[in-house]
């Protein structure tokens, strides 16, 4: 079958044959539809995630839409190397497939799986957030940051924040969901007073001295309970945090990525994701291409618009 494949580590993907999957009784062959780029599907075929697999070659990829052999439409989570989701066919066992919806465009779902995931995992797994709760989106002008400003408001936000800095993407976002849209610059100024009339939930996208910047404003005001949520780090790997902004406050700290819920919470949240999106505005932009383009794709690549592959 054709797939894109990397060779060797740190190599980019390129466009080749590959040996056809073969279904067991723990495993299903997906014939894929539709497979995005997301950063983590970057980083694992680039070996800098924790995640990463260790033989080569293999198809990078962690998920996609696609049909089962019945002709069931399915999307899938594709992490078991060497079979990943950029290629004709996929292996994935059959815990990790959930129905998807005949309304909702398999290029649509491909693209939002990922960076919808995120956010729908760490709201309703994570910080299980409760109806009329007001939540920070730290970082809400990338794909995942904004798409997380529609989900907190259709599981029930009562208020949503969002920074960024694009303030041009931060004005179309209030008219996505978001109550009050902050800069980055004006962030540390505006926090004491949104601390006071209070922040339930924080979803960090960036790190950095931002993140820095919230939980210290969460510990100046008082014993509240926040709960703090790290999903990306844009803006850096590492900060300075003291202990005591754990010890001597209601701040509560955790993260979002494989590992921080189980693979099947992981599977529930995309299939929950994916039925609200076949009724709600959930879309984000993106572009197709065919997977025999990966190598210029891959390179191409923009945060902004996903990179859809068509088979």
């Amino acid at each position: 079958m054709k797939a894109a494949m990397v060779i060797k580590n740190g190599e980019t993907p390129v466009y080749g044959d590959f040996i056809d999957p073969q279904a067991d009784e723990r495993h299903s062959v997906v014939n894929v539809k539709a497979a995005a780029i997301s950063q983590l599907a970057k980083s694992r075929a680039a070996g800098t995630h924790y995640s990463s697999a260790v033989q080569y070659p293999f198809i990078p990829g962690i998920d996609g839409a696609g049909y089962l052999a019945n002709g069931d439409p399915v999307f899938f989570f594709a992490l078991n190397s060497p079979f990943g989701s950029m290629a004709e066919k996929t292996l994935v066992t059959k815990k990790s497939i959930v129905p998807l919806p005949a309304t909702l465009d398999p290029a649509m779902a491909a693209a939002l799986g990922n960076p919808g995931m995120s956010s729908w995992a760490a709201l309703t797994r994570l910080a299980q957030v409760q109806k009329g709760e007001t939540v920070l989106i730290n970082g809400a002008t990338g794909t995942s940051g904004g798409l997380a400003v529609r989900i907190a408001r259709h599981l029930g936000a009562g208020k949503i924040i969002a920074t960024g800095r694009n303030t041009e993407v931060l004005e179309k976002l209030r008219n996505q969901g978001a109550d009050i849209t902050l800069t980055l610059e004006a962030l540390p100024r505006e926090l004491p007073a949104l601390m006071e009339e209070g922040i339930d939930v924080v979803l960090d996208y960036l790190w950095g001295e931002s993140a820095l910047d919230i939980m210290k404003s969460a510990v100046a005001g008082g014993a509240r309970v926040v709960r703090f949520v790290q999903i990306g780090s844009l803006s850096g790997q590492e900060i300075a945090l003291h202990s005591k902004l754990l010890r001597s406050s209601g701040l509560t700290l955790m993260g979002s990525g494989l590992g921080s819920v189980s693979n099947a919470e992981l599977v529930a949240s995309v299939g929950e994701l994916l039925q609200a999106a076949a009724q709600s505005d959930f879309s984000v932009p993106f572009r197709l291409r065919p997977l025999s383009e990966v190598k210029d794709a891959w390179n191409e690549d923009d945060s902004r618009c996903r990179t859809v592959f068509t088979l």
